[in-house]
């Protein structure tokens, strides 16, 4: 079965090193997604990147601070919920919205498994 439904995307951009109560920001993140019925997220880091600051984020031997994106795709009105909450999390970074359309892809399961 082929679902098309549209939904917004959310990018959430920050540093490796960014913390919220004492754990990687990241994961208190995706915490609180699971926490508010989020669909889903993902996080993905990245070798080097930089922002506005231009300061330039990598691996360093003494210090980790790769660029890391979250990824989150829902409504409209479940982001809407959940983006005042990660502006509170975070110190620095950005956020990035953007419609979207997505394609859920559920095949049956074969007989016998």
């Amino acid at each position: 079965m082929r679902t098309v439904k549209r939904a917004k995307l959310l990018r959430l951009h920050f540093g490796e090193s960014e913390q919220y109560n004492g754990k990687p920001l990241y994961e208190a993140i995706v915490n609180r997604c699971r926490e508010l019925k989020i669909a889903g997220a993902t996080v993905f880091r990245g070798f080097e990147g930089y922002g506005e600051t231009a300061e330039i984020h990598r691996h360093h031997l003494l210090k980790k601070d790769q660029p890391i994106v979250v990824t989150i795709v829902d409504t409209a009105e479940n982001l809407g919920r959940l983006i005042p909450e990660v502006e509170e999390m975070m110190d620095t970074g950005m956020i990035a919205t953007s419609d979207v359309e997505y394609v859920r892809i559920e095949k049956p399961l074969a007989a016998g498994t």
